[in-house]
């Protein structure tokens, strides 16, 4: 049984006070990621700075969509719930052309050290292969995934130019002012209301990281969707103690954990599909299959940086 925070926000404070500050707090964020977004493109900023400001884009929309799902019955629940599924459609849009040159990034380096590792063993073709193989893997990879991120940064334009985009960075600079509470709910004690629904998302993540295989089980990919789950119900959780003003460090850095592991195994996933290519070369899929071992091993041991770090709430001393 999960046992009780003690170093969340307590005291007289009013639960909608809390909240309230925590929302616009993340709204005003996000205005200023946009704010900074169209700057860039305006003036023609580089990748870094336009990835910087679509970072924070991301991050506020997250924790105000998060938040809105943990504190829902503080919120007035019909704003809350129309806000927050365009937050989480405006998240994900925004995730996928990142997540894609990410992906080929990670990719082409692990082809660039595998080919020149010398604890790779060759190929019956002999030590050459690797590297030919690598070459052309790579070259299929790079075809494949910057395909995928030619799309999604479409997709990404063409949400940032819609009126449904238009609509919510309205309705986020409504928030940054005022937040709709239920009135009732916004004034009791925040450790009478904001903690108790706090404590369901630390309970769910904890449920979640129990139900997982033992840590020494192989690797099996089916077991991969079962640790996104515990990612994004850890990110929930760790946004509630982030709200309440917890301590969220040892979180933060399983969380991390988290994101290694799913980069880690959607670059597998990756590898696997484009090993199925149909009349590829031997050595091509000879590369691909030693990329996709290392891949696997990076999910490990992405795993295993996660398991250092649980329990993720230890009992106080």
């Amino acid at each position: 049984m999960a046992q009780p925070n003690h170093d969340l926000m307590t005291g007289t404070a009013a639960a909608g006070d809390v909240l309230g500050t925590y929302l616009r707090s993340q709204a005003t964020a996000f205005l200023r990621a946009l704010r900074l977004h169209e700057e860039s493109a305006v003036g023609g900023a580089g990748p870094a700075e336009e990835g910087d400001a679509t970072r924070g884009l991301r991050g506020a929309a997250r924790r105000i969509a998060s938040s809105l799902t943990t504190f829902r019955g503080v919120a007035e629940s019909s704003w809350a719930d129309g806000l927050r599924g365009e937050l989480v459609w405006l998240s994900s849009t925004l995730a996928d052309e990142h997540a894609y040159a990410a992906r080929l990034s990670r990719l082409m380096e692990a082809l660039h050290r595998l080919s020149g590792a010398s604890d790779v063993p060759a190929p019956r073709g002999g030590a050459q292969s690797l590297t030919v193989g690598s070459a052309r893997a790579g070259a299929l990879l790079e075809r494949r995934l910057t395909l995928a991120r030619t799309r999604a940064h479409s997709a990404t334009l063409s949400a940032l130019g819609s009126s449904r985009f238009h609509a919510l960075a309205d309705a986020v600079a409504v928030l940054a002012s005022e937040v709709p509470l239920d009135p009732v709910a916004a004034r009791g004690r925040v450790e009478d209301v904001l903690v108790p629904l706090a404590e369901v998302a630390r309970t769910r993540v904890d449920s979640a990281v129990e139900a997982l295989p033992p840590r020494h089980s192989p690797y099996a990919a089916q077991d991969d969707g079962a640790w996104h789950e515990v990612r994004r119900l850890l990110r929930v959780h760790r946004y509630a103690r982030e709200a309440l003003g917890g301590e969220v460090a040892r979180l933060a850095a399983a969380g991390e954990a988290l994101d290694r592991h799913r980069d880690a195994s959607e670059a597998a996933a990756a590898t696997a599909t484009a090993a199925r290519t149909p009349r590829i070369a031997p050595t091509t899929a000879y590369a691909l299959g030693v990329l996709h071992a290392d891949q696997r091993h990076a999910v490990e041991a992405a795993r295993h940086a996660f398991a250092s770090l649980t329990p993720l709430h230890p009992l106080p001393s």
